[in-house]
């Protein structure tokens, strides 16, 4: 079923379902897999990746194809969730904070000097104003949003972490490149052994089984399948596409665990299950078909995600939607949902109440959405409206003798951005350039 203008009695059902279940406060858990392409998932057109799991989710609830990460890499993502807010907002989080704890453009490499680089509390992030509302808050996995002590998850208003600071590590040894050890439990250094896959499912597990009286948010941000790429039954490091089909497999197993627990403890009927990714997969390994390119660019493959969301009896189970949707929209939905009490003026949430609208059973509603990634001296950025999309790349060295690459894209007609429309359409790429133009002044960062 497609949620699509007039769908009719069902929806005015689906509705009416909403309204009754309103009040009821709902356990939240989001399950966030690393660098997973849209199409490296079964129900989303994978053909070689085994995701049973998923693909369950799928089948009880609502699947989003239009639905995208806030950023084409790590930090930035989950700098939006945790704040329902443009990541730009922020400085310094515009592209994944490098192993140890480096900056990697001239913003961020001022703020690691600073020892500022992370993401800074606030009683408006979604932690703080989920416990305020009563919440059990917990985070079991990746956390990428600073190494400083003073960055760490329980100043962020989660009650409880587990899982690597940063977002390179040995799956086994919980290390990073170099050598140093970044699998914490709240913090302190967790040793441990095992799987970090197996580790992080069975320490969201555990969490929820010591908070099922409710209610309780889990966010659990797998570190998978982010490189490295290795074998999970040997350890060893094997760079290929048959490894990390064995890595998201071993995902999907994880999140089944997880899922299924939730079920064995009859929490199912009173919990929201949310499964998306971060970014999309590197263009190595990873599969973003039916997009192009990968991880790092603003082209749909990477940034186009998959999202599943299941609540049993509020979201009729096995519907698609077209509703264009970004992560920090779940931020507000969340909020909404848990009773709490969202932010107003200054720190107003960016995102949109996305789940209200597909409870709801509304038409997809039209979204202007923005991307921006600063890595060297070159910024990527992208701008959606409607069915343009503009992509620009900004280089602080010459190449080819250009300094600014801009194309349009009419994503109707053609999804893998294959025809530039730049020339034949100047109108479209004059409107779209002073929408990105706008937007970047808005997001101007806060120090």
């Amino acid at each position: 079923m497609v949620i699509r203008a007039g769908a009719g009695a069902a929806l005015v059902i689906l509705a009416a379902a909403v309204g009754v279940r309103a009040a009821e406060r709902p356990n939240i858990v989001f399950l966030l897999a690393d660098d997973l392409g849209y199409g490296d998932v079964a129900c989303y057109g994978c053909p070689d990746i085994r995701t049973p799991s998923v693909d369950r989710l799928a089948g009880q609830g609502v699947r989003f194809t239009q639905f995208y990460a806030n950023a084409p890499e790590c930090t930035p993502t989950r700098c939006a969730f945790i704040t329902g807010r443009w990541p730009q907002r922020v400085g310094g989080l515009e592209c994944a904070i490098g192993v140890g704890n480096v900056g990697r453009y001239d913003d961020a490499e001022r703020l690691a000097g600073q020892h500022d680089l992370g993401l800074p509390p606030s009683d408006t992030e979604l932690p703080v104003l989920l416990k305020k509302a009563g919440y059990a808050t917990g985070i079991l996995g990746k956390w990428h949003l600073g190494y400083e002590p003073k960055f760490l998850p329980r100043k962020h208003g989660f009650d409880y972490f587990f899982g690597p600071l940063g977002g390179f590590i040995d799956y086994f040894k919980h290390d990073e490149l170099d050598g140093h050890v970044t699998l914490y439990r709240n913090e302190e250094p967790a040793d441990v052994e095992g799987y970090s896959t197996d580790l992080i499912a069975d320490e969201a597990i555990a969490f929820m089984k010591s908070h099922k009286a409710g209610p309780f948010f889990l966010y659990v941000p797998f570190n998978a399948p982010h490189e490295p790429i290795q074998d999970p039954d040997t350890a060893a490091m094997a760079p290929s596409r048959a490894t990390y089909v064995k890595m998201v497999e071993r995902l999907d197993g994880a999140i089944g665990k997880i899922v299924k627990a939730v079920d064995d403890e009859g929490l199912a009927g009173n919990t929201l299950v949310v499964f998306s990714s971060d970014n999309g997969g590197t263009a190595k390994f990873g599969r973003n078909l039916p997009f192009s390119w990968g991880k790092g660019t603003t082209y749909e493959g990477g940034i186009r995600e998959p999202c599943i969301v299941r609540w049993p009896g509020v979201f009729k189970a096995g519907v698609t939607t077209e509703q264009v949707g970004i992560t920090m929209d779940l931020t507000a939905s969340f909020v909404r949902l848990a009773g709490a009490e969202a932010p107003t003026g200054a720190a107003k949430f960016d995102g949109i109440d996305v789940l209200k609208l597909v409870q709801e059973g509304a038409a997809p509603v039209p979204r202007a959405l923005f991307w921006r990634l600063r890595r060297g001296e070159n910024t990527r950025c992208g701008a959606r409206d409607g069915s343009w999309k503009l992509v620009v790349e900004r280089k602080g060295v010459t190449v080819d003798g250009k300094m600014v690459e801009e194309h349009l894209f009419d994503l109707d007609h053609d999804l893998a951005e294959k025809h530039d429309l730049m020339s034949a359409k100047p109108a479209e790429a004059a409107r779209m350039k002073a929408l990105l133009a706008d937007w970047e002044k808005q997001v101007k960062p806060s120090r």
